[in-house]
């Protein structure tokens, strides 16, 4: 089998990628799997990570302040499309797959004018621009929410849940904590605001490094790139009491596995995670993404007692508040994890996979 998986930009849409291309490995062990990316996006260096061959494409989204950047977006997207047919005619490729981002298009609209099945992975509660221009010229699309057939043609449409990567939830506590340097005996909050960081929770946390500390709270806290170097500093007088920064955080099945309680953007992603692991979690939605769909995520846990929410408005006054309360109540914490785990899809890889092989002729 010869697959192309395109897309990225964040961890939401890299993670989903190397899932299905682990789990398509893992059933034809000699599979031939190629990525194609943005240049300069995370994918990358996190593809490569995984094991994956990976080619950039110069493409990037359009600004959306006025700039004079964006007159030459119809140059790069012809450019993109162009390098994009020469990757699928010289890789022939029995399939596509697109996860949503810049990369994705190109590749799909050259794939799929070849006449060669394509697919794709729409993470989200609100469909991302990409996928929603590529719906028509794709033979199926997998979503992770009931509803989406307001962006998408129902008759193409499969609820398949997030694709997840099945070591996410492998990791063992003692193991975890020994891994990240962590004291067994004392209560653990991870910090994530997904893999570009978020400033709302890295101002609020970097706020509470003295509540933690005199509470006898322990911290993994995922910064993101732009905010680490700061972060660094701020916690630096923390780290001997086991509260620390991170740029980012390679192996997150061992930060679930040592954490006791979860702070966490609302992406499609980490919600799907959260599920899977089972982890007590305090929601803080995302105010800049499209439609407000992260808090829509966070909804559909929250709405179920399987987590909390907190507004980002509201998070500088009252986010510590709540994860300390959390933290300090073993009786609400088992609630919440049996609440969450219940919403969790763990087939959602294997379905999307086996979507792709309906798509693929054989003989």
């Amino acid at each position: 089998m010869k697959l192309i998986i395109s897309g990225g930009g964040t961890g939401g849409h890299i993670f989903p990628a190397v899932a299905i291309a682990n789990e398509v490995r893992r059933r034809f062990p000699d599979a031939n799997i190629l990525f194609v990316g943005a240049n300069g996006r995370m994918e990358m260096t996190r593809v490569p990570e995984a094991g994956y061959e990976i080619i950039g494409l110069d493409i990037a989204g359009l600004q959306r302040s006025l700039t004079p950047k964006n007159l030459l977006f119809p140059i790069k997207v012809m450019r993109a499309v162009r390098k994009a047919g020469k990757i699928i005619e010289d890789f022939r490729p029995d399939a596509v797959v697109g996860v949503g981002g810049y990369a994705s298009a190109p590749v799909l609209l050259a794939a799929t004018s070849r006449g060669i099945p394509a697919l794709i992975q729409e993470q989200n509660s609100y469909a991302g621009l990409v996928n929603k221009l590529l719906a028509k010229r794709v033979q199926r699309i997998c979503v992770a929410y009931e509803g989406m057939d307001k962006f998408f043609p129902n008759d193409r449409l499969t609820l398949t849940g997030n694709p997840v990567r099945a070591e996410i939830a492998a990791g063992q506590r003692a193991a975890a904590r020994a891994f990240f340097g962590l004291d067994n005996t004392r209560p653990v909050l991870l910090v994530i605001g997904g893999s570009l960081g978020a400033r709302t929770l890295n101002q609020t946390t970097a706020a509470a490094l003295p509540r933690l500390q005199a509470a006898g709270m322990q911290l993994l806290w995922q910064t993101g790139k732009l905010y680490f170097p700061e972060a660094q500093q701020q916690a630096a007088p923390y780290q001997a009491d086991g509260l620390q920064a991170l740029e980012f955080i390679r192996r997150m099945d061992l930060a679930y596995a040592a954490a006791d309680v979860v702070v966490s953007r609302a992406g499609a992603l980490s919600v799907s995670e959260l599920c899977l692991t089972g982890k007590p979690s305090i929601l803080v939605p995302s105010p800049n993404v499209a439609e407000d769909h992260q808090t829509k995520n966070a909804l559909a846990l929250t709405t179920q007692d399987a987590a909390l929410l907190v507004r980002d408005t509201d998070a500088a006054a009252t986010l510590y508040d709540e994860a300390l309360a959390l933290l300090q109540n073993p009786v609400q914490q088992q609630q919440l994890s049996a609440n969450i785990r219940q919403l969790a899809r763990p087939q959602a890889t294997a379905t999307i996979v086996d979507e792709l092989l309906k798509l693929i002729p054989t003989g």
